[in-house]
């Protein structure tokens, strides 16, 4: 329990200076302005472009997209297309923060291909709805379910309209892969528009997961009952400007806080390990960036189940939505696609022994591919000091020898 106790009061230490800020009419802090994905972009001289895609149940989802590397000058060409995905608690800017010669976006784009960066209903930059205001429950009624079922498809689906592909390449870190096992298997018709799939870090069974968080409250809201109840259907770590001020501002201008905002990556993730820790102001500027607690709930019932299955409300509200009494699982042999699976050995949510379990169940799996590092943990897939060459370098690689094998 320590570390979920000391990340709860981190963050109410640091609510509690913004309700004081709040009353402070002569407070005159120097913050940095907030730096949106496009404008991370073009700060290094990339064409950058913004796309709204509605979902079929009315979420206003926010796309970046880089069309071409200005070192080509193949603007005016076909280019093959990637839809890049982020995890839990994260958005776009995750993909861009190493910089153009490090992040897996520029990487892409350089490449020669039209990168296109998605975000999660619920996050900072997907927060809107048709229907439904932010601040009404029925907003945040929804898991990692629906972004695998609703908001993966639209946006593969736009770009599809947009670019005139017929299918495109995808990576997804983390949620980002449980996200697209869900598409694969809940709407397999999907699977004919991707043409190579990158799970980096999939947290798919969790039976063997030891992040902090899920075990210590595995006891509280991973089953039915009272404490999931209480939980659900709400934002989680709402994004409050204020207070991500306060932190990338601090991390940014005094080593003993760049100390304390190492600390908080710890208990964010694995530990610092291989992580590029110059990176943490930016990181800490939008990210956490907004989830709905039934995200969370939702991994913390498939530590506790061990399987990969759709939502549990309990008995009686899962015959109303399934017709059965338990939540059906995925069935992941419908997930045709041509998948590539990453995973670390020091990965603490996606676990080597559960990600074994999933080659047999994969009709069309690529390569399982262990990081020969021992110490390769969750978040250095996207953010580590050598993630160009251990992992980007190897994505496009593989991306661009099914594009010269089946042409584009």
């Amino acid at each position: 329990m320590l570390k979920p106790t000391l990340l709860v009061l981190a963050l109410s230490a640091l609510s509690a200076a913004a309700l004081a800020a709040d009353f402070n009419p002569f407070i005159d802090i120097p913050f940095k302005k907030i730096k949106t994905s496009a404008e991370r972009i073009e700060s290094h001289g990339y064409p950058a472009e913004t796309h709204e895609v509605v979902t079929e149940d009315g979420y206003v989802l926010n796309m970046f997209r880089i069309p071409y590397s200005p070192k080509l000058a193949n603007g005016n060409a076909q280019r093959p297309a990637v839809l890049i995905q982020h995890g839990l608690f994260s958005c776009s800017d995750c993909f861009l923060l190493n910089g153009p010669d490090n992040a897996l976006a520029y990487n892409y784009a350089d490449a020669g291909y039209d990168v296109w960066l998605g975000n999660a209903r619920g996050n900072i930059y997907s927060r809107n709805n048709t229907r439904l205001s932010t601040s009404h429950p029925y907003f945040w009624a929804f898991s990692w379910h629906e972004i695998g079922a609703y908001d993966l498809p639209a946006m593969i689906d736009h770009i599809l309209a947009t670019t005139g592909e017929r299918a495109v390449h995808y990576v997804g870190h983390s949620q980002g892969c449980t996200t697209f096992f869900v598409m694969g298997a809940f709407r397999p018709e999907y699977n004919a528009k991707i043409k190579t799939a990158h799970m980096l870090a999939p947290p798919i069974f969790m039976g063997n997961t030891t992040t902090p968080m899920v075990v210590s409250l595995a006891d509280y809201v991973g089953s039915p009952g009272l404490g999931a109840e209480l939980l659900q259907n709400q934002v989680f770590l709402p994004m409050n400007p204020l207070i991500q001020r306060i932190l990338d501002t601090a991390c940014s201008n005094d080593p003993y806080f760049l100390s304390y905002c190492q600390t908080l990556a710890m208990l964010w993730a694995d530990g610092v390990g291989n992580l590029n820790v110059t990176l943490l102001p930016q990181v800490a500027e939008t990210h956490p960036a907004g989830i709905s607690t039934n995200q969370g709930i939702h991994f913390i019932q498939s530590y506790v189940s061990n399987e990969f299955r759709r939502y549990d409300w309990g008995p009686t509200k899962n015959k109303a939505a399934y017709g059965t009494q338990v939540p059906p699982s995925y069935d992941i042999t419908k997930i045709t696609s041509q998948l590539h699976l990453y995973v670390g050995l020091a990965d603490e949510s996606a676990n080597v022994k559960d990600v074994a379990r999933l080659p047999a169940l994969l009709p069309n799996m690529k390569e399982l591919y262990q990081i020969p590092d021992e110490t390769w943990g969750h978040l250095d897939f996207i953010f580590a000091r050598q993630v160009k060459e251990v992992i980007n370098d190897k994505v496009i690689a593989s991306s661009k020898a099914y594009d010269q094998l089946h042409g584009n």
